[in-house]
């Protein structure tokens, strides 16, 4: 059983230099933590860019968290904000860096030298699952029906996506088909340099399924442009309810690229624990249900030693399959 998931429910975190931690943790609603400084490992309106803005948002608006602040430092893929977070360790006590799935693959390929373990871990927070997509127009209508044209033609059942070979979109295709019963080896996939130019490419007919992104593949769907003919999900999405599990179909595998937080190494269990029960608390909240909606995220929250569990449970797949793949 090929499985890389998180625990439901969803939630945030933060923080940065210069913040003070003298409030204690209150009942719902009110105060936690007086200031966060978030660290964003990317430039301004990516997915780690928003997951920040929209949890600070959500933490100031509800009156868990004081005010917010943010900090875009990009570079080496991530690892850029990884160092600064680990070589200033004593003065981050009060920064959260956002992360998500990258941070393991890249990793493990040696794009930076550091890995999550260096890191406090404080939440894992939303995520969003993958999808199989075909053409709206396609004869293909569930998995059943796509793996009867692979096993008739496997070079000439191309899956592409907006990624590097061995970058997630591969990944997740190459998941979905070992989980099938076929060789990840034996998919033909063609990559893209973004979701735009994938989109194009299958409905020109260069390919005969694309490996997106969940909110993305909805988007699509809600468009007339696609059918979404499996979901990475354990169980159906409400912003898609008539999408099936891979699961349902017989393909025992889940995926979710979730996005939560880290704080420096070193950080005292009393400061992590308010940024925990800030995060936490946060779920429960209009203003966070306002800003989940607003972006199509799902609720995902694996806090501490959960959130730690699951990182080395994807890290232990994604390595495995890599290794397959001829990519480590």
């Amino acid at each position: 059983m090929t499985t890389i998931k998180m625990g439901r429910r969803a939630l945030l975190a933060t923080a940065v230099a210069t913040l003070s931690f003298g409030a204690p943790a209150f009942a719902d609603g009110h105060q936690v933590v007086d200031s966060i400084h978030f660290i964003i490992p990317g430039g301004a309106g990516g997915g780690w860019d928003g997951t920040a803005r929209g949890t600070g948002e959500a933490l100031t608006a509800a009156g868990l968290v004081g005010n917010a602040s943010y900090e875009n430092m990009s570079g080496g893929g991530g690892g850029v904000a990884i160092g600064y977070m680990i070589e200033n360790a004593d003065s981050n006590h009060g920064s959260l860096m956002v992360n998500s799935t990258p941070i393991v693959i890249r990793s493990l390929t040696g794009v930076f030298p550091h890995n999550f373990r260096d890191l406090t871990l404080v939440s894992g927070t939303i995520g969003d699952y993958a999808a199989m997509v075909v053409p709206a127009d396609s004869d293909v209508s569930s998995m059943e029906d796509f793996l009867a044209a692979f096993d008739a033609d496997p070079a000439g059942t191309p899956i592409g996506g907006g990624s590097v070979p061995g970058g997630m979109d591969h990944l997740v295709a190459a998941m979905v088909m070992e989980a099938s019963g076929r060789d990840a080896l034996s998919v033909n996939y063609i990559p893209y340099d973004a979701g735009g130019t994938a989109m194009a490419a299958l409905l020109s007919g260069e390919i005969k399924a694309l490996s997106t992104g969940f909110s993305e593949a909805v988007d699509l769907a809600n468009q007339g442009e696609v059918k979404i003919i499996g979901v990475t999900s354990d169980a159906r999405v409400d912003a898609a309810p008539d999408a099936m599990t891979m699961t349902e179909q017989g393909i025992d595998t889940t995926f979710v690229n979730w996005r939560g937080f880290f704080a420096a190494p070193g950080l005292p269990e009393d400061k992590l624990a308010m940024y925990q029960d800030a995060i936490a608390k946060m779920y429960d909240t209009p203003e966070w249900e306002a800003v989940r909606a607003r972006n199509g995220w799902v609720n995902i929250h694996n806090s501490g030693d959960d959130f730690r569990t699951f990182l080395e449970g994807q890290e232990k797949v994604i390595g495995d399959l890599m290794r397959k793949l001829g990519f480590l």
